[in-house]
């Protein structure tokens, strides 16, 4: 495998990437070559996390006027460099609009740069924000962020850019190629790069000379994970030196990240599905044993972050995920690749003292399909002119719509020309088959539409329940 490695190593060399990043991809891809056996985080060498305090727990305890003292200590950071591809976009997702706001279509960054804003000018802070962009999102971001007449920012560097590295033919270890599309030989090595970006970039020096003492960390997808003056100043009055807002699962969020706790070390761990053995799979996926599952959103305090890196050299020792897929991800006949990353959140391990907060789940509303989407622009929210996504209680029906039609952004808005429907009645929504929408629509109860085998129309002001299309006449 050495020599398939020097192959990956002469690539990224010839594509202009750092020393750093080599470093990291090489980290990635001895535990790849030598350690599969150790990938696994098994049940027994894990405890539950059941006691964690909550955001209203720590609301009571804190003091609201000094507050805005730790969160003037604050900088806020996105991770900002994903395309959207699951959506079939081939641009930044946070450039996608969300919803409409006064007659205007509001993206994601819009939303981010508008919460960023308001919160400097009511607490009198400065707040910098800092965009981890991808080479594939930097442009299109940078110039949406130029024409924002708002936002302003000298101090503090606007944009880090993340690495990225080549995908690996599972059966040579060698980096593939492919020519029909050579971009599509490199990925992003997942968001646990962040750490070896923030080094690189120098971003930790430039906050901590100019006083920043926490970093708040998230997606951009997330519009719930706005800036928390109560969460900065919780965090000051803890010491920790790392902290995960975390929400109690459902059963929608089985399959997702959770926290847990080694057993050997007592240290809080991040565990991904990817990294849980088939047998261990029905306890990893019990909600009650294992209540809570990790929101992306981190708080970290700047010097011990930097500390920490420059311990390791700017490559944290994170686990190691597998991503195995085909290097087409639309193609399943292509050469098949595995992409290896890392998880920004299982640096929680690393850290003595680390902790979590339980937050609700309007600190969670992420985008992540176009059955998400579809739910932030229903009418169950409404986007405040402090650009704060609101609903009432942020529990939200399932929504599942026929990937073979609505899978992609433009067939999503092909079939709803007029706006999604009214989900303020509904328990459920499923589609099933090609339909499409016309004006005020609405939906209630467990709503569900069949496939009728051809495309079909949900005429002006029809109502869809159980039963499909409500019909005209009560018989």
């Amino acid at each position: 495998m050495a020599d398939a490695f020097e192959r990956s190593e002469h690539k990224m060399r010839e594509h202009g990437m750092s020393d750093t990043a080599i470093a990291q991809f090489e980290h990635l891809y001895e535990v790849w070559s030598n350690e599969e056996s150790t990938s696994w985080i098994r049940e027994e060498e894990v405890e539950p996390i059941t006691d964690i305090p909550s955001f209203h727990d720590v609301y009571e305890t804190i003091n609201h006027e000094k507050a805005v003292d730790a969160f003037a200590k604050t900088a806020f950071l996105k991770l900002n460099g994903g395309l959207g591809t699951s959506m079939g976009l081939d641009y930044a997702k946070s450039l996608l609009p969300v919803r409409r706001h006064k007659a205007k279509p509001m993206r994601f960054l819009d939303i981010i740069l508008g919460q960023v804003v308001t919160a400097r000018k009511r607490l009198g802070v400065a707040l910098p924000l800092t965009l981890m962009d991808s080479f594939r999102t930097s442009q299109d971001t940078m110039a949406a962020v130029a024409k924002d007449r708002h936002f302003e920012q000298k101090d503090v560097p606007v944009e880090i850019i993340q690495h990225v590295e080549p995908k690996i033919d599972v059966s040579t270890g060698e980096p593939v190629t492919w020519e029909t599309n050579p971009d599509l030989e490199w990925c992003p090595p997942g968001h646990g790069d962040l750490y070896s970006t923030l080094w690189e970039s120098g971003l930790l020096d430039i906050l901590e000379e100019q006083g920043y003492r926490y970093l708040f960390i998230s997606n951009s997808d997330n519009l719930g994970a706005r800036p928390s003056r109560t969460l900065a100043q919780h965090f000051e009055n803890t010491g920790a030196p790392f902290m995960i807002e975390v929400a109690r699962r459902t059963e929608a969020d089985r399959k997702g990240g959770h926290i847990v706790r080694d057993v050997v070390t007592g240290r809080l761990m991040l565990r991904e599905m990817t990294q849980v053995a088939d047998e261990d799979r029905a306890d990893a996926m019990d909600i009650h044993k294992h209540p809570f599952f990790n929101t992306n959103n981190i708080w970290v305090r700047i010097d011990v972050l930097r500390k920490k890196l420059a311990e390791y050299n700017g490559v944290l020792p994170l686990p190691v995920i597998r991503n195995y897929k085909t290097v087409d991800p639309t193609d399943p006949t292509s050469t098949k690749v595995v992409q290896l990353e890392t998880a920004m959140g299982a640096a929680v391990n690393l850290f003595n003292g680390s902790i979590c907060v339980e937050v609700d789940r309007m600190r969670f509303l992420p985008v992540k399909t176009t059955d998400d989407l579809f739910i932030m622009r229903s009418d169950r929210f409404h986007l405040t002119d402090s650009y704060e996504m609101e609903d009432g209680d942020y529990h939200f029906p399932n929504v599942t719509l026929d990937k073979r039609f609505y899978k992609n952004i433009r067939d999503f808005e092909e079939r709803f020309p007029y706006g999604v429907p009214s989900i303020a009645a509904a328990a459920s929504f499923e589609v099933q088959g090609d339909w499409t929408f016309g004006r005020n629509v609405s939906l209630f109860g467990d709503a569900r539409l069949e496939d009728e085998g051809h495309p079909s129309y949900v005429p002006n002001g029809e109502y869809v329940g159980p039963q499909g299309i409500e019909p005209d006449e009560w018989l």
